[in-house]
């Protein structure tokens, strides 16, 4: 059977610029439209997707070819639109009705000072994004078109980085449009949040989450060629600190070589099916000898997005941060509000999972242990011992709140930990903004989940750009936050979407 290899990075992909005009103006005013689109493009190079320059548009018909084009190109994950001369705004709405892509309008314009002793009325014939930008805001908010707007010269590196926060949210966007999720059992018992609407969610994200009997991983655990364990085992020596038991000749070295049957089974399985997200629970493991805590870990690390007691939602979180954060420092995790140092003026969240928090949240070197795990019934679970790396970080949580899904997301700052000696799992210490009894006390007004998304890597402009593109609820707890503010945005946002849905 054919392996599907995880994509993690954003090589392959294309957004397309299209530039807006007419006929109106000649062929020569056309063929300077052309040259400054195309040098805006070229100053776009060095962004971490390819921006692709288009032919000039001036008619419907090119327009809504271009919309279908873009669509049936897996390659092409959005449009960046600017309106160089007065492009009337009627032109677009076949094309902007049929286009199913991310879209961004880039408001600028060829200039960054004008020459203002030169300007006669063909450079002002010529240069008219001012108002040529606004007839085509006008016809997308006619519309309804989901978009992101960016104001400024292509120069200017404020423009430059919200573009790369919006293609990183459009590449976020189209991984959960592909994605394949796995779920070995089904959640844990009892319990509200990790419920959801699995058939809205694939409308709503493109994502299909389905069920396989856990007995099917341990198939392909069984399957683990011994070749295979002990070149894994010492990649696991090679990488990690190891604690003595678990070394060849440890006493406990039989369980480190469990732990990498599981892990070459589980990828085998993954690869196999393409999924690109999965899900355990420790109620139902089958004939697994432990949890996957080691293997689960090492996956999230490449790319593969994670949820622990049968949290679906959770695991598409981890998946699209893991693919927006291509490429910058920093990682995405499962992460878990635990419990709290509630010490005045200085409360600190510490947080963690059972075994499931990914080592891509810090540069140092984890520590692989074994330890006894009070739950699930198995034998001792090999992890990754570690804390996450101080700096800034954002949790985000997805829940269905019936009738739409919501985004939750808090900045925070991760920081240093005391030491931790008896506490064998992966595990983060924050402080959220604005601060930490505002921050709870919002959480729980969201009816957020108590399982994350930890990313290290990207922040929470992208995650609004990804929002704007799924048109998906989000409500941000940050800097500028307060309990009356937060909880009247609830009440509006609760009006709002259920009116957007219409009868």
């Amino acid at each position: 059977m054919t392996r599907t290899k995880l994509k993690n990075d954003l090589d392959g992909y294309e957004v397309w610029f299209v530039t807006g005009s007419q006929n109106l103006y000649g062929e020569e005013t056309l063929k300077q439209v052309a040259e400054q689109s195309q040098a805006v493009v070229d100053g776009l190079a060095g962004l971490p997707v390819k921006v692709v320059w288009k032919p000039v548009l001036k008619d419907s018909d090119s327009i809504r070819r271009m919309a279908l084009e873009v669509n049936g190109r897996d390659d092409v994950i959005g449009v960046i639109a600017w309106m160089h001369t007065f492009s009337p705004a009627k032109m677009w709405i076949a094309g902007l009705d049929a286009l199913r892509k991310p879209l961004l309008h880039l408001h600028t314009q060829a200039n960054v000072e004008l020459p203002w002793n030169d300007i006669d009325f063909d450079f002002m014939n010529l240069n008219q994004a001012a108002h040529g930008d606004r007839e085509f805001g006008y016809i997308q908010t006619r519309l309804g078109v989901a978009r992101k707007t960016v104001v400024g010269h292509a120069s200017n590196p404020a423009v430059r980085q919200q573009i790369e926060d919006w293609e990183r949210a459009a590449a976020g966007w189209t991984a959960a449009r592909t994605l394949k999720l796995a779920r070995f059992g089904d959640n844990m018992r009892f319990v509200a949040v990790t419920e959801g609407d699995k058939t809205e969610a694939e409308l709503r994200f493109g994502v299909q989450v389905n069920t396989w009997g856990v007995n099917e991983l341990v198939e392909a655990v069984e399957q683990a060629a011994d070749a295979d364990i002990d070149a894994l085992v010492q990649e696991y020596i090679d990488s990690y600190d190891v604690v003595d038991e678990l070394l060849p000749g440890g006493a406990r070295h039989q369980s480190l070589r469990d732990g990498a049957a599981i892990e070459l089974g589980l990828r085998s399985f993954l690869e196999e099916g393409g999924f690109g997200a999965f899900t355990t629970s420790f109620e139902d493991l089958g004939a697994l000898k432990q949890l996957p805590g080691l293997a689960v870990q090492r996956l999230m690390a490449e790319g593969y997005g994670f949820g622990a007691e049968g949290d679906w939602k959770t695991a598409i979180l981890v998946r699209v941060a893991n693919v927006m954060g291509a490429g910058l420092p920093g990682g995405a995790s499962l992460m878990e509000d635990y419990t709290y140092d509630l010490v005045p003026g200085n409360e600190r969240i510490l947080g963690a999972h059972m075994l499931e928090v990914s080592p891509s949240l810090t540069k140092k070197k984890p520590r692989l242990e074994i330890h006894e795990l009070g739950i699930g019934g198995k034998e001792d679970p090999v992890r990754l011992v570690f804390t996450a790396d101080p700096g800034s970080a954002l949790v985000v949580a997805l829940s269905d709140m019936r009738d739409r899904f919501r985004l939750t997301a808090n900045v925070v700052e991760n920081v240093e930990a005391p030491d931790l000696p008896k506490l064998p799992v992966g595990r983060a210490v924050w402080k959220p903004a604005p601060d930490f009894a505002t921050s709870a006390a919002c959480w729980l007004a969201a009816g957020a989940a108590h399982h994350t998304v930890m990313t290290t890597a990207v922040g929470i402009e992208v995650f609004r750009d990804f929002a704007e593109i799924a048109k998906t609820e989000l409500v941000v707890i940050d800097e500028d936050t307060t309990v009356r503010g937060f909880q009247s945005e609830l009440r509006w946002n609760q009006a709002y979407y259920r009116l957007a849905q219409g009868i």
